[in-house]
């Protein structure tokens, strides 16, 4: 196999080299690291590699998982594995190091995959962009003066050039869906309490956040999902189990589905001309292929949700500053955090509890608002994002002008679909359905009932069929920089 062999398969396809031994883990991870080492220079997607560990953990025997023998990366942001330094993107938390795997490295590790390295954050995950002090800006594959969106834009744009088939990535507004739209990719945000957050985180983002991948195709998120959903010991609460394994309902052919469609939602952000025609596009689409599809939104009052965000994430804004203080013997000074995050630090730390009471239950009476929306619809389809992918240095969080609310308007103007679906804790997918004129991705997002990310996968797979995108290449394997790939 050679690096333009290797960058060509999704996870569950080399994982079936590895079981049909037509190659080996440690060929695959040979694969990888050279992947890394022709593109990261350019992108600046990985932080690190511990090829070492990884090379032990082939020796010892990887367990037969879905994924067995495939390379994966982890963003620097809410997992945790044992003892591998991370960063979560800032200075303050520089080289944070944890005594355990958290619940979810156990199982990806039981799935098969062989973790090699670390990807690029946006400081403590709060920026549409992934550009860092700490790091540097993240770039995308398709485009090197674009960001690969954030805040997994460092997992993205690894996944999308060819150094891994998958890799870890978050979501507490948007962060899965918004880089998938970016860079190409399957970005399914799944339901609240699906993915477990054990032992050290208790609920992200008071329940706004949840950990996941991108991925090339969706039988890869489909197969990821079963192996890595339910409940850990001693959870806060989760949705009931599937009845029917997520890889397997790909094979039942979706029923003729309702589905609304809106191009805006209640913050009256305008929609970029292309991303209104990639929608129009994808409405057409939907209703060749047998779908009721009409034009509809849920109604909620705007200012309160908005205020509710920006309150819950301050909070947790300041709060995992001072853990991430107390892990590194840092204080925390405007020399090691960001310009924006740091008026979000000192926003966080000024508030109530009464003002996050009141975030959590307008959040509430959102869901419930948005809830009663989708007893008359299956599907809620928007464009992922406003725009197309920005420019690097459009999202700056070294700005010592902006202040915490205008940081906060920036990005969810930037993407002012995601986070709804983050506050009603329902399941929401990014399909990488058109690209631009001047090539780059367009991602469409679909929204589905709560704990029901089987009807999304669902359409999401008839799409994927009807609009084949896995063999899409970015611009960055035409280029200089895979010229001697082979």
């Amino acid at each position: 196999m050679n690096l333009g062999e290797f960058t060509k398969y999704d996870g569950l396809g080399l994982s079936e080299l590895v079981k049909n031994k037509d190659v080996l883990p440690a060929e695959l991870l040979e694969m990888a690291i050279k992947a890394f080492e022709k593109l990261n220079p350019e992108l600046n997607a990985v932080v690190k590699i511990f090829e070492e560990n990884a090379l032990e953990e082939i020796k010892q025997g990887l367990p037969c998982g879905a994924f067995e023998g495939v390379p994966f990366l982890f963003k620097e942001l809410a997992l945790h594995a044992k003892n591998i330094p991370q960063s979560m993107g800032s200075r303050v938390a520089e080289n944070s190091v944890f005594p355990v795997d958290s619940e979810l490295m156990k199982r990806f590790r039981q799935a098969g995959f062989v973790t090699f390295g670390t990807t690029t954050t946006p400081e403590f995950g709060y920026n549409a962009a992934t550009e860092a002090v700490l790091y540097g800006p993240t770039r995308s594959p398709w485009d090197l003066n674009h960001s690969p969106g954030g805040s997994s834009g460092g997992s993205a744009a690894s996944v999308a050039a060819g150094i891994v088939p998958v890799a870890h990535a978050t979501d507490g507004g948007g962060s899965i869906r918004i880089p998938a739209s970016c860079s190409g990719l399957v970005g399914l945000k799944p339901t609240r309490g699906r993915i477990p957050d054990g032992p050290l985180n208790i609920e992200p983002l008071n329940g706004t956040a949840v950990e996941f991948a991108v991925t090339k195709t969706v039988r890869d998120t489909a197969h990821l999902l079963d192996a890595v959903s339910g409940p850990d010991i001693g959870c806060y609460g989760s949705p009931a189990n599937p009845e029917i394994a997520y890889k397997n309902v790909l094979d039942v052919p979706v029923r003729p589905l309702k589905i609304a469609w809106t191009a805006k939602l209640n913050s009256g952000v305008p929609v970029d001309e292309e991303c209104l025609k990639a929608l129009y596009e994808t409405v057409q689409l939907c209703r060749e292929l047998g779908h009721i599809v009409v034009e509809a939104s849920p109604q909620f009052e705007q200012e309160p949700f908005a205020n509710a965000t920006l309150n819950i994430w301050t909070a947790n804004i300041y709060k995992t500053i001072e853990v991430a203080a107390s892990l590194t013997g840092k204080t925390p000074s405007e020399k090691n955090i960001e310009a924006a995050i740091w008026q979000c630090y000192q926003y966080g730390k000024e508030l109530k509890a009464s003002d996050l009471l009141d975030a959590i239950n307008t959040n509430a009476m959102v869901s419930r608002q948005v809830g009663g929306f989708f007893t008359d619809y299956d599907i809620l389809l928007s464009p992922t994002l406003a725009n197309l992918p920005a420019k690097i240095g459009e999202l700056n969080a070294n700005n010592s002008s902006i202040n915490a609310q205008e940081w906060h308007e920036q990005i969810f103007s930037y993407a002012p679909f995601t986070n709804l679906f983050n506050v009603t804790g329902q399941p929401s997918i990014s399909l990488p359905l058109k690209m631009s004129s001047t090539g780059l991705p367009i991602g469409m997002q679909f929204a589905g009932r709560f704990a029901d990310e089987a009807t999304l996968l669902q359409l999401a797979v008839q799409l994927e069929q009807a609009l084949p995108w896995k063999d899409r290449k970015p611009s960055v394997h035409t280029s200089n920089i895979l010229e001697k790939i082979n």
